[in-house]
């Protein structure tokens, strides 16, 4: 399966990954597109095309997704960081923004705290990390993706997560969903499934909202008013914006928007507001 609508390119890292990527635009300004579990590159099209005129837009599949290599990976949100590390001394990267949906806003996050004379400036869309999880809740989280997957095969959980993660599910999302579907079942699917649970596994086990103080680049905090992803409803029954404005209240740069009438896919649901919002905010000093 190749994606035709942009000009993929692969990077070749010292841990034997495959990394591809999108690479769009011109600017002073890059800008690392980070998605979330079990998502790709593509899941930022919109903003790929609404931003490109003035920011170079490189948007990446971490290992284990969309059209970069399988292999046997950690997949720790460290992993990844170090991959995104990696990939801008490659491109020779200077005054780098992240941008990181979910857990990418997670891995973005950890990224920024390990390498942070890299990170010049942070968005986090719906990021994972706000939320805590004590060590008891981190067991019935864990214990409750397991029990979900003996009813379920990976493809319903993959549609349905999708599903949820819209306030209200746009037509055109169905295209992005079955193209995840099918570069799923192009490999093995055993790999896919070491590569969920290890990835919730270490989101949940990586926490970094202890260390959100010492995030101290400008950051861009996006949340939809309407996401049911996070908080976690049944350990955790509070509002999304409560999440948002506990993590943001802890970094000494970070200021926060609530997208109204919008899920946890904000960056497709609302992409207008999300460029609009971005586009300021790279652009002051």
């Amino acid at each position: 399966m190749t994606d035709t609508r942009y000009n993929r390119q692969y990077a070749e890292l010292s841990n034997g990954c495959k990394l591809s990527y999108i690479d769009e635009g011109k600017g002073e300004q890059a800008i690392i597109f980070i998605h979330g579990l079990s998502n790709y590159s593509l899941g930022w099209e919109k903003n790929i095309d609404g931003l490109k005129g003035h920011f170079r837009c490189i948007a990446i599949d971490l290992p284990g997704n969309g059209y970069s290599g399988r292999g046997d990976y950690p997949y720790s949100m460290a992993f990844f960081a170090e991959c995104i590390h990696e990939l801008i001394g490659k491109l020779q990267l200077d005054k780098v923004c992240l941008c990181g949906h979910s857990m990418g806003g997670q891995i973005a996050l950890i990224t920024a705290l390990n390498y942070p004379e890299e990170i010049h400036k942070l968005v986090l869309c719906a990021p994972a990390g706000f939320e805590e999880f004590s060590a008891t809740e981190r067991m019935m989280y864990m214990a409750s993706i397991q029990i979900f997957d003996v009813f379920s095969s990976e493809e319903n959980s993959l549609r349905k997560t999708m599903r949820s993660s819209f306030y209200m599910f746009p037509e055109q999302a169905k295209g992005m969903v079955d193209e995840l579907a099918k570069l799923m079942k192009e490999h093995d699917i055993k790999d896919y499934r070491k590569m969920v649970e290890a990835s919730i596994y270490a989101m949940l086990h990586e926490p970094v909202f202890d260390k959100l103080r010492f995030i101290t680049q400008p950051t861009l905090v996006l949340f939809g008013e309407k996401d049911t992803l996070i908080p976690n409803k049944i350990l955790h029954p509070v509002s999304t914006q409560h999440i948002a404005e506990k993590g943001v209240a802890e970094m000494p740069n970070a200021t926060l928007e609530m997208l109204s009438k919008c899920g946890h896919f904000l960056q497709w649901e609302k992409s207008g507001d999300v460029n609009y919002y971005m586009g300021r905010f790279l652009s002051r000093e």
